[in-house]
C-alpha cells in the first residue's frame, strides 16, 4: 500500500536481514527499529483491514511504520523525522493519517498518501499526548501538554476549537469515543464526555493510587460494547479499575504488579512502574508492561493474573494490541528510572510482536 498505491511514494526505511530473531516464545522481533526509547506503539485502524501496520514514536525524533503480514513479520514501509522526540502518535480512524506528538511544543499530522508532515497544533510545552476523535457530528485532534492545557483542534484552522485547563501537567490520556481520560500530575484524574462536544463529566479528587499515575487505558462494557472505566497505573507497581458508574463500591480496586522479591528477603519488595496499559479490543481483559522487564496479562472482571512473562534485557516501556486483538506488540529499552548512571547506549530499543489471542481470553469459570 505504500509506494504508489493508497501511501503515495514512500520512503522506505532500510530493511533488516530476511531472518528475523524471536524469544524463547516466538516473539518476533521487528525489523530496524528506533536509535532511542520507544515512547508510544500504534497499530492501524480497522479501516486498512485486513492490512495491518505498526507505527512507532521514539526519542530519537522519529516516527516509523511497519508493514505486519499474518505470520508477524514485519516489512519496515517509511519514517518521518520531527522537529523534537516524538512523545505520542495515534491514527485517523480511516488510516490515512498520523498524528505525532512532539517535544518541540507542536502536533503534526502526517499524510501517508503525500509523505508530509504539517503542523497542526502548538502549546506551550511538550505534547504529552495525541488523539484522534471522531465524534457523531464533528472530527478533531485532541492534545494533552505540561502547559497544563487540553486543547482541540479542527484541521482546517490554525487555532483550537477549544482549549480546557487542567489541573496539572498532562501525563498521560486516553480516547474511545464518548469518553475520554486525562491524567496529571497531583494524582489528578479528569472524565471528559465527548458527546454532543468536549465538557468534563468528572474529577478524580482521592486516587486510590498512592503514587504519581503513569498511563491509564479505558475498557468497554462486555455486553453493551461501550465504554464503562479506565484502567490507571502508577509508579509504585500498582494498578487501579475505576467504573465511571460502579454498580457496588466494591467493583473499583486496585492490584498489585510488577514487583519483585529480592532472593534474600521475604518481607521487602522492589517496586516497579507500571509503564502502559492496553485493553485488549475483543476480550476486555488487559496487558501492563513495567520497568521490571516484564509484560503480563490480566482479566480485572475474575481479578486474576492470566500470564506473566519472563525478563527481558531492558524495561518495557509501551504496548499496544492490533484493532483484531491477534497480535500485542511491546518495546524494551532504556527508561531513565535508574538514571543518568545505568545508560548504556550499547543497548539499543527492541520492539517485539506477540501472539497474543489465546493468552488474553478470560479464564473459564469452572
Amino acid at each position: 500500500m505504500f509506494g504508489g498505491t493508497k501511501f503515495g511514494s514512500a520512503a522506505p526505511l532500510a530493511a533488516s536481514p530476511a531472518s528475523i530473531p524471536t524469544t524463547s516464545s516466538n516473539d518476533v522481533v521487528v525489523p530496524s527499529p528506533p536509535d532511542d526509547t520507544v515512547s508510544c506503539l500504534r497499530f492501524s485502524p480497522a479501516a486498512l483491514n485486513p492490512a495491518t501496520y505498526l507505527i512507532a514514536g521514539s526519542w530519537d525524533s522519529q516516527v516509523r511504520c511497519w508493514e505486519v503480514a499474518a505470520n508477524g513479520q514485519c516489512q519496515p514501509k517509511a519514517a518521518q523525522t520531527l522537529g523534537g522526540p516524538v512523545l505520542d502518535a495515534c491514527w485517523s480512524d480511516d488510516g490515512t493519517k498520523v498524528f505525532v506528538a512532539g517535544a518541540d511544543n507542536q502536533g503534526k499530522v502526517w499524510d501517508l498518501a503525500s509523505q508530509q508532515t504539517t503542523q497542526i497544533a502548538q502549546h506551550n510545552a511538550p505534547i504529552k499526548t495525541i488523539h484522534w476523535v471522531k465524534g457523531t457530528n464533528y472530527t478533531c485532534v485532541m492534545t494533552g501538554s505540561w502547559d497544563k492545557t487540553l486543547k482541540f483542534w479542527d484541521l482546517r484552522s490554525a487555532n483550537p476549537i477549544m482549549n480546557l485547563q487542567l489541573p496539572d501537567k498532562c501525563y498521560a490520556a486516553d480516547v474511545l469515543f464518548p469518553m475520554a481520560v486525562v491524567v496529571t500530575a497531583q494524582r489528578s484524574v479528569v472524565v471528559y464526555n465527548l458527546d454532543p462536544q468536549p465538557s468534563e463529566y468528572t474529577k478524580l479528587s482521592d486516587s486510590p493510587l498512592k503514587f504519581q499515575h503513569r498511563c491509564v487505558s479505558i475498557f468497554k462494557d462486555k455486553s453493551k460494547n461501550i465504554p464503562m472505566g479506565y484502567a490507571l497505573g502508577s509508579i509504585e507497581g500498582r494498578c487501579a479499575i475505576q467504573y465511571i458508574q460502579p454498580v457496588l463500591p466494591k467493583d473499583n480496586f486496585t492490584f498489585k504488579c510488577h514487583r519483585d522479591s529480592p532472593a534474600n528477603s521475604s518481607t521487602v519488595q522492589d517496586l516497579y512502574p507500571v509503564n502502559d496499559i492496553a485493553c485488549h479490543p475483543v476480550h476486555y481483559t488487559l496487558a501492563t508492561v513495567g520497568s521490571d522487564k516484564k509484560y503480563a496479562f490480566w482479566d480485572k472482571d475474575a481479578r486474576t493474573k492470566l500470564k506473566g512473562s519472563d525478563a527481558f534485557d531492558q524495561q518495557l516501556t509501551c504496548c499496544n494490541f492490533s484493532n483484531m486483538g491477534n497480535i500485542f506488540a511491546f518495546a524494551t529499552g532504556y527508561d531513565w528510572t535508574k538514571g543518568h548512571d545505568q545508560y548504556n547506549p550499547a543497548k539499543k530499543p527492541i520492539i517485539y510482536l506477540h501472539a497474543a489471542d489465546e493468552d488474553l481470553k478470560p479464564r473459564t469459570k469452572k
